[in-house]
């Protein structure tokens, strides 16, 4: 018995050499077609089928699998009388412990007449692991964000087609290289920094997490790149909703539910998109000859058939902030327009817009931005006379970054800088005549206006005068008995 132990003990040795020799000598590419073919021989003699289910699949983004969550539920029920070794977890808004196998543990199970085993086991590499999150933490960090815009309605019907198309987002556009006034600038960083960590928060207090931003001002004053930076700052995906090309407000409520979280939707230029500054429609009653006109009706309904969006100020209320405004989280909603007066006070109340955020035209300290991303500089002898001509006219940060952009290699920073103080100076002289041209036309239609009330006072004096003159005459007038008129 001793010298068969001794043997078995001395091919034990001799295996687990030549396994590690075989370990150390030849590559894993051999070494896995080795086991493959060890695996099949293996299998003649073995009867059993292995399948392992993983908790994390490597595609699933840190996301459980459902199999195999569905079979741990089905182990916390039926495994806690036959399994030695339990692991119990406290789940939330539960009162009762839920009870599952610990790792390592096996237990048995039939199923239709079949034996089967049920084991829970750990085996992850650490390092690998390590490699793994962090790979996937750097590819949501740097995955490529993207820039939607919809589809016409009328095209979301057939094979792959979508309700939104994209392309890559790579937009340059950043909070440092914002041309704004900083403190207005930290001001709505802090605003959106503090939304993006506020999911608990908003729970708290019973609403969507979202946020509505109002951006107005004239045409010029950089509300595209301020959209571009808040989805570079927070990294979200960006939905440009043109709302002419949709068919009404249902499918307006199926682009909403087509959106993803972490996004920016936005609507850009408002008071253009459809008729929605507010100006209610009375509604006037036809005369019954429009009635009876058959030609008439027919524009009419051919003119409700070729009409477009059909989507109505109510139904953006509730695209906003209705109920199914909160089918996503962590979303803000965009409006920008250069008519703010224009639009309806409905639709940019407090609650719907939450921050308002005016882009006028360009100050000093905004100019300050713009020198120093177009030319380096910041400080310069003639900024003293840019100081004092951006106080006395208006011109769009737009305008002024394209007379501080070299055209040549020869232009330097000062020859920039004198453009600009002359094109200043030009605009200030254009305003200034076109002024003068105002209180001229102003003048001339008050005058004409004054001539117009003067010649109707004088018509209606002469109208008076002849009225007064024709009474006069009918009371010396008499008519006598046999119709002969003598005055």
């Amino acid at each position: 018995m001793m010298g068969d132990m001794t043997q078995l003990g001395s091919l034990m040795a001799a295996v687990m050499f030549v396994w590690a020799i075989f370990r150390q000598l030849f590559p894993e590419e051999f070494q896995r077609d080795v086991r493959k073919y060890v695996n099949k021989v293996v299998s003649y003699v073995y009867p059993y089928v292995e399948i392992t289910f993983h908790e994390y699949q490597p595609d699933s983004w840190f996301e459980r699998s459902k199999a195999f969550v569905s079979i741990e539920r089905y182990l916390s029920t039926n495994s806690s009388n036959r399994a030695k070794r339990l692991k119990a977890n406290v789940v939330k808004d539960c009162e009762s412990v839920v009870l599952s196998m610990d790792d390592y543990e096996e237990v048995t199970d039939e199923f239709q007449g079949i034996k089967i085993w049920w084991t829970s086991s750990k085996s992850i590499p650490q390092q690998r692991a390590l490699f793994s999150y962090r790979g996937k933490a750097i590819a949501v960090k740097t995955r490529q964000r993207k820039l939607y815009t919809n589809n016409k309605s009328e095209n979301w019907s057939g094979y792959r087609r979508t309700m939104w198309s994209h392309i890559i987002f790579e937009h340059p556009s950043t909070f440092d290289t914002l041309a704004m006034d900083p403190k207005k600038k930290k001001e709505i960083l802090d605003d959106l920094m503090m939304f993006s960590k506020s999911k608990d928060y908003y729970k708290k207090v019973g609403k969507s997490w979202k946020r509505g931003y109002l951006l107005y001002g004239p045409p010029g004053t950089g509300k595209s790149s301020m959209i571009a930076a808040m989805a570079n700052l927070l990294e979200y995906d960006i939905y440009d909703l043109e709302l002419t090309s949709v068919k009404d407000n249902t499918d307006l409520r199926k682009l909403l539910i087509d959106t993803s979280s972490k996004s920016i939707i936005v609507i850009e230029d408002i008071d253009c998109s459809l008729d929605l500054t507010g100006q209610r429609k009375e509604k006037k009653e036809e005369s019954k000859e429009e009635e009876k006109d058959p030609v008439k009706k027919a524009e009419e309904e051919k003119g409700k058939k070729n009409k477009g969006s059909e989507v109505t100020l109510s139904g953006l209320l509730n695209f906003i902030d209705g109920l199914w405004s909160a089918c996503g989280s962590e979303r803000l909603i965009v409006f920008t327009t250069n008519f703010v007066e224009k639009l309806d006070p409905a639709l940019i109340r407090r609650g719907r817009m939450d921050k308002h955020i005016e882009l006028s035209y360009c100050c000093f300290e905004t100019f300050k931005v713009l020198a120093k991303n177009y030319l380096d500089l910041e400080s310069h002898d003639l900024f003293s006379i840019i100081s004092r001509l951006l106080e006395e006219t208006k011109m769009t940060p737009a305008d002024v970054a394209e007379n501080l952009m070299p055209k040549s290699f020869e232009e330097n920073a000062e020859s920039c800088l004198n453009k600009l103080i002359q094109s200043l100076e030009n605009a200030k002289e254009e305003a200034r005549l076109k002024a003068v041209e105002d209180a001229r036309i102003k003048a001339e239609e008050e005058a004409a206006k004054k001539i117009e009330e003067n010649g109707e006072k004088v018509q209606e004096s002469d109208a008076k005068l002849g009225d007064e003159e024709g009474k006069k005459t009918d009371k010396h007038t008499d008519v006598k008995e046999n119709g002969v008129i003598t005055a």
